[in-house]
């Protein structure tokens, strides 16, 4: 599908700038990547922010000299969007692994939910999930997540702006997050099903925003199944 962008793209001088992009699910952060590199024919390209394969939305990419403000980028607030689901776990807390525990979450009740959420306001400490890009001894924890290992992650603090819960059907919850670099929205869920005693997993999550930076700016490729951030030519991301 990107080869029929092709002609349009190569017409464009993409190197040297700063391109907005709504990463599709199933793929890596690194699929965007590497499509945008053949494509574009641009020799140095990088992202400023790792999402993970389910997850959809902002992804900011810089090529040529611009790679050097990737920090810049990086260090910047995010907003998600997404859903969470109490009762149920998995071991990468997503649905890229199947359930591993089911828990009678009946005597749970919104307000229960949306209390408890507000307690992760601020600065907090958090456990990276063991299917993440953290690097333990040289080596992604998902490596060895998914050979059936298990890995010591250290905890980091991460600072978590808002959390607004914006709908509840239990056992699914709707919510909007602003926080700090480094946060894992899935070790959230996991502490949130860990404190009511029934376990949860992430079932959605969209990156809405980066710092100024929001999801209707961004181009979605043409293989984006949803296509919640429109058809726009990626000429308008320059």
């Amino acid at each position: 599908m990107w080869n029929k962008y092709a002609p349009m793209m190569e017409s464009q001088n993409y190197n040297d700038k700063v391109l907005l992009i709504n990463k599709p699910p199933n793929w890596t952060s690194f699929d965007v990547i590497k499509k945008l590199r053949n494509t574009l024919q641009v020799r140095k390209i990088g992202h400023a922010g790792t999402l993970d394969p389910l997850a959809t939305g902002l992804l900011i990419v810089c090529t040529g000299c611009k790679t050097k403000t990737i920090t810049q980028y990086q260090e910047m607030n995010k907003v998600y969007t997404g859903q969470f689901v109490i009762g149920k776990t998995t071991p990468s807390i997503d649905l890229e692994t199947p359930f591993d525990t089911a828990t009678d979450y009946s005597h749970i009740t919104p307000d229960q939910v949306t209390s408890l959420a507000q307690t992760f306001l601020g600065v907090i400490s958090q456990v990276p999930p063991q299917y993440s890009a953290v690097k333990v001894n040289g080596t992604r924890a998902y490596t060895k997540a998914r050979k059936g290992e298990q890995v010591p992650v250290e905890p980091r603090k991460v600072t978590i702006e808002a959390f607004t819960v914006t709908g509840i059907n239990l056992p699914e919850v709707n919510f909007e997050i602003t926080c700090s670099k480094g946060t894992y929205i899935r070790s959230l869920v996991r502490d949130i099903g860990d404190n009511l005693g029934v376990g949860a997993y992430l079932s959605q999550l969209c990156r809405t925003q980066i710092g100024p930076y929001t999801l209707k700016q961004a181009w979605s490729p043409p293989s984006s199944l949803s296509g919640a951030a429109g058809d726009h030519s990626l000429i308008n991301l320059l």
